[in-house]
């Protein structure tokens, strides 16, 4: 898993709500097993001009500097209907590590921080503020995402508070799974196991 503790970078707008999984990466995507090359299919119902191919100039992903945004910000419900994983991941193919929005999908909100993404969660009129602020620099303004301070920073300087489940954000931080947080409490495992081994016996296979 990808460890994040604080991305700087431009930030790209799509202030719609509803934003589902089938639109950050459409069904037709989805079959074969290979774990990667969703990013290059990300948003592609608005991304390309009706063949998959031909990118859509209107799209604010294929306009310059957003192309390269490594924050999205979204409306309400951001990551709503199907729980494909696909959606964080084609999103960090991209180049994304965070997401500011209102309200997130939960199945879509866990995955995110599985994928090496910090969803973020602030009231829309600050998401809107951002955004403004972002436009009158034409996108070259940089927002920051602090995961460790759990703090977003604005182009002006401006600070936003926010937080995130504290098992997630230190999977995040770290850079491990839920089978490598376990194991980072191996002592404390190990302990328990020899004091219950010690009161229940009976409970245990030999050698085990």
């Amino acid at each position: 898993m990808e460890a994040l503790r604080s991305v700087s970078g431009i930030a790209a707008a799509m202030l719609q709500i509803n934003i589902d999984t089938d639109q950050i990466i459409p069904a037709r995507f989805m079959g074969g097993t290979d774990a990667k090359g969703y990013g290059e299919k990300m948003f592609a119902n608005q991304r390309f001009l009706g063949d998959d191919v031909t990118p859509n100039p209107d799209f604010v992903l294929n306009q310059a500097p957003y192309d390269r945004a490594q924050v999205l910000l979204a409306d309400r419900n951001f990551g709503c209907g199907s729980s494909r994983e696909r959606a964080p991941k084609a999103l960090r193919e991209f180049g994304f590590r965070a997401l500011i929005a209102p309200s997130y999908g939960g199945i879509f909100f866990n995955n995110c921080f599985r994928n090496g993404i910090v969803p973020v969660e602030l009231p829309i009129e600050t998401v809107r503020a951002i955004a403004d602020e972002v436009a009158a620099s034409q996108g070259l303004a940089t927002v920051t995402v602090d995961l460790e301070a759990q703090q977003v920073r604005a182009p002006s300087g401006k600070g936003y508070g926010f937080s995130s489940p504290a098992i997630l954000r230190q999977m995040l931080l770290e850079g491990i799974d839920e089978i490598g947080l376990t194991l980072s409490r191996k002592d404390e495992i190990e302990a328990f196991r020899a004091l219950d081994r010690a009161r229940r016996p009976w409970a245990y296979l030999e050698g085990c």
